[in-house]
């Protein structure tokens, strides 16, 4: 069984990964993004990849490629393409009918400031693509739109072009993630912090969370919707009940491991290794 894992740097997940990769007896044989050649028509012997890329666009072409030289990958290039751009991924919550905060996409300053009127203040902007919580800003009233919305504008790339603005959803200092492998929300964890921006990239800490049938539910759900595989899903708690924020196919996981009291790096791979056998 040759499985391949494609890789940017090694970090804490890629090494957990191949500690239980080989605790099932598979070396994984490791793919470096960075020194990736491929010329359309093959690929690596290898019987499935496992995508771990910290650049999405390597991620997304890479994940092209091997699938067009008939290579099975987990996540699929589907996954990826509507995963990590925000737009793709309302719309695909939208197409399936999952509750999610309210969402404006306009593509002018005029139009985005129309548009977040439209919604009420406060909201929160942010890059169409874009991870662990860089670039957003939550916007209190008009004389901060106006500012933040020239900035864009001015700094003049591609993804600043296209502005997505989503409802401010009050988290009361947290969120939940959840972990998906295939069919089953094998995990969660409430992510909480004093500021509004709950990613534990950005400081909040870890803590368990039950996996009750309505994270179970809604994880599941926003998984399909998105192509299904391994992914983590970011979840407001409302009083409407649990709203998707993002669902991310990449997962970083290694804060939830010792909180869950699941080996989440295992799961993934028992995962894997039973899709190379069917």
């Amino acid at each position: 069984m040759r499985i391949g894992l494609l890789h940017s740097l090694i970090r804490k997940e890629e090494k957990l990964l191949i500690e239980a990769f080989r605790n099932s007896g598979v070396d994984p044989v490791m793919i470096d993004d960075r020194k990736l050649i491929m010329d359309f028509n093959t690929a690596p012997d290898i019987d499935i990849l496992v995508e771990r890329s910290i650049n999405h666009s390597r991620a997304l072409h890479a994940l092209r490629l091997f699938e067009s030289a008939g290579v099975r990958c987990i996540n699929s290039h589907k996954v990826a393409q509507i995963c990590g751009d925000k737009l793709l991924t309302t719309a695909a919550l939208k197409d399936h009918g999952i509750a999610q905060p309210a969402c404006r996409v306009a593509f002018t300053e005029d139009s985005a400031l129309q548009a977040i009127e439209e919604l009420g203040y406060p909201v929160v902007l942010k890059p169409a693509v874009g991870s662990w919580g860089r670039l957003l800003s939550k916007i209190n009233d008009r004389d901060a739109a106006e500012t933040v919305l020239e900035h864009k504008t001015v700094l003049g790339s591609y993804h600043h072009s296209i502005f997505y603005i989503q409802q401010y959803i009050d988290k009361r200092g947290r969120d939940i993630r959840s972990f998906v492998v295939g069919d089953d929300c094998v995990a969660a964890i409430y992510r909480s912090s004093e500021h509004w921006i709950t990613n534990t990239a950005r400081g909040a800490t870890a803590s368990q969370c039950e996996v009750t049938p309505e994270v179970a539910e809604i994880s599941l759900a926003a998984a399909r919707a998105v192509g299904g595989g391994i992914v983590a899903v970011d979840l407001f708690e409302s009083a409407d009940g649990l709203l998707v924020n993002e669902v991310n196919y990449t997962m970083e996981f290694r804060n939830s491991i010792d909180t869950t009291g699941v080996d989440i790096p295992q799961v993934v791979a028992n995962y894997v290794i039973e899709q190379v056998k069917q």
